[in-house]
């Protein structure tokens, strides 16, 4: 098949088929390609079934955002494969800007919600990964140890290139690398963990309220967050 997105349904059933490699999906027993047009071949049966999942779900009319998954597999095999090292050095570098590290300085409530949600994950990662990471006031920029850093991206650097195309999106979509690890690791239920990394933003909209379009972005995010960790979850699993 082409690699462009079509625009409207053309097969009938999409299967999960071994290979050597690991798992392809068919769609009428032709293999999917990737827009690159490599074969579509990914590492574990569940997920396989969760790209053949969205596939069976399309309607006549293709909608490409309602696969995820595809698009994550895509990218692993079209892109992170081949820059592994630089994806791995831009994530760990959020480490060193941490959302989770860097505090307002008032007012109390807000302080006191932004420890109650980071304190727990900035004691978390030291225990977990021995980085101690120091917490800082305000917005300005202050580095971290680079030791600390440096533990921080081992877990990073294991990940393969299917891992990565979803952890890449925990990290971005919260601007935290802790919390990325947090939740590629289940140290809390993912909604609590994207709650943690909205702390700052519900006080606001606490303060002052929220706006529609405000609410459908975030709402978009939040979407995007919990598929990436499906995604990632689904390398994992046979």
């Amino acid at each position: 098949m082409s690699g462009a997105w079509v625009k409207r349904r053309f097969w009938a059933e999409a299967t999960v088929a071994p290979g050597e490699d690991g798992f392809g999906v068919h769609l009428d027993g032709r293999p999917l390609r990737t827009p690159a047009r490599a074969a579509l071949c990914v590492p574990t049966r569940a997920l396989a079934e969760l790209i053949a999942a969205e596939w069976r779900a399309q309607a006549e009319v293709i909608d490409p955002e309602a696969m995820p998954a595809t698009r994550a597999a895509n990218s692993a095999i079209d892109k992170l494969q081949g820059q592994m090292p630089q994806v791995v050095a831009m994530l760990a570098d959020y480490g060193d800007s941490d959302l989770v590290c860097y505090r307002a300085e008032a007012p109390e409530g807000l302080v006191a919600a932004e420890a109650a949600a980071w304190d727990p994950l900035v004691d978390w990662v030291a225990t977990r990964y021995g980085a101690w990471l120091a917490v800082h006031t305000g917005v300005m920029h202050q580095p971290q140890r680079p030791e600390a850093l440096a533990a921080l991206r081992v877990p990073v650097a294991a990940m393969s290139a299917f891992e990565l195309a979803g952890f890449h999106d925990l990290v971005t979509l919260t601007g935290s690398l802790v919390i990325g690890l947090a939740t590629a690791t289940d140290r809390a239920a993912p909604l609590h963990l994207w709650d943690a990394a909205q702390v700052d933003t519900n006080w606001q909209i606490a303060q002052w309220g929220t706006d529609e379009e405000a609410q459908h972005m975030t709402e978009a995010r939040r979407r995007a967050f919990l598929d990436a960790k499906r995604f990632f979850d689904a390398c994992q699993r046979t």
